[in-house]
């Protein structure tokens, strides 16, 4: 990791051990750095950047309201990669379910579109993740 990204979520987990083993083991972040004994991790994929922090009771989180899973209601992360294919391979080997099938997308910016082949997968707490591979652009 070369540099912070000027926005990073910061994510409240259930089970950091189970949301490491997926961000990093399925979709291929990297560990940046991490402090253990606040149950924290910082995580990086090619600039992707995202905080995980493990939910204790009782502790001092930064939580607007009541904490019930699924966490992730309401948001999901669109997470730009060089490749879909090594990702689906390693989530089918983990039998991890896809929230949306791999498709094209075109989205219109001013007089062009822009393509991703894109697929949703939700993270262990609910999170929905966005991967996306650039498909470049095209006239309107």
């Amino acid at each position: 990791m070369n540099e912070f990204a000027k926005l990073v979520p910061e994510l409240v987990v259930a089970d950091l051990a189970a949301s490491q083993a997926f961000w990093c083991d399925l979709i291929g972040f990297q560990v940046a750095f991490a402090r253990p004994e606040d149950g924290f991790l910082y995580l990086d994929l090619d600039g992707a950047q995202v905080m995980l922090e493990q939910f204790e009771e009782g502790a001092d989180h930064w939580l607007t309201g009541a904490l019930s899973p699924p966490y992730g209601r309401g948001i999901n992360f669109q997470i730009e990669v060089a490749a879909l294919q090594p990702i689906l391979q390693r989530l089918a080997a983990a039998a991890w379910s896809l929230f949306r099938p791999v498709e094209e997308g075109w989205y219109r910016r001013d007089r062009v579109e822009l393509g991703q082949r894109q697929f949703l997968v939700q993270d262990p707490d609910g999170y929905l993740l966005r991967l996306a591979e650039d498909l470049g652009e095209r006239p309107v």
